[in-house]
């Protein structure tokens, strides 16, 4: 059961392309939360694990602890009610189910503050992100800097490997690109290229 507090609750979205800072902006604001003396809850999706099992991280290598869930629908089983400020990382992986979820969070009086990328790596909308900027109080959206030229990006180029919608992977396979410069999908060069050099240095 939601517990209604007499806070006016609301949902703050960071969104952008991978490398734009958007878990950097999640702990900064989380920790701001916590120098404010507020009950703060934070959550990852169990799919992440590429920096650590129990802690979001950015790139940067902020780190902060996090509980592990599933699903977006485990958020709400997990969270102790008396929490003031929500975060949730990673909300592309967490399903459309967090649109609600997010809802009833803010509904109940708090401060939810979710990061996701808001475009797949073929630049279409990546749910549930369009969806919670629709409901957000609040937006923000970040930028890289496209690896080509240096240019605003805002686009998540996938390198290689798989077609399917969700890689977990990081700057291996992923770059950030520009309008211009981004190629939907995977670029032939790029993945020609790495089969090229994985061949060339595989032992003889």
């Amino acid at each position: 059961m939601d517990i209604v507090t007499g806070n006016v609750g609301w949902i703050e979205v960071i969104c952008g392309p991978m490398f734009s800072g958007k878990s950097e902006e999640l702990i900064r604001r989380l920790r701001r939360a916590m120098i404010a003396r507020k009950r703060v809850e934070v959550f990852k999706p169990a799919i992440d694990e590429r920096y650590s099992n129990d802690e979001i991280v950015s790139h940067g290598d902020l780190r902060m602890k996090s509980q592990v869930v599933n699903n977006a629908a485990e958020i709400v089983d997990r969270i102790d009610w008396r929490s003031e400020v929500v975060g949730v990382d990673e909300a592309n992986f967490m399903g459309p189910g967090l649109v609600d979820v997010a809802q009833r969070l803010a509904d109940s009086g708090k401060q939810v503050i979710i990061a996701g990328l808001d475009t797949d790596y073929m630049g279409r909308p990546f749910a549930p992100v369009p969806d919670l900027l629709a409901h957000a109080e609040s937006i923000t959206k970040t930028l890289a800097i496209c690896v080509r030229c240096g240019n605003p990006a805002k686009h998540t180029q996938r390198l290689r490997g798989s077609e399917d919608l969700i890689v977990v992977a990081g700057a291996d396979m992923y770059e950030a690109r520009c309008r211009r410069c981004f190629e939907p999908g995977i670029p032939k060069q790029a993945e020609m290229d790495f089969v090229k050099a994985k061949v060339r240095n595989s032992p003889a």
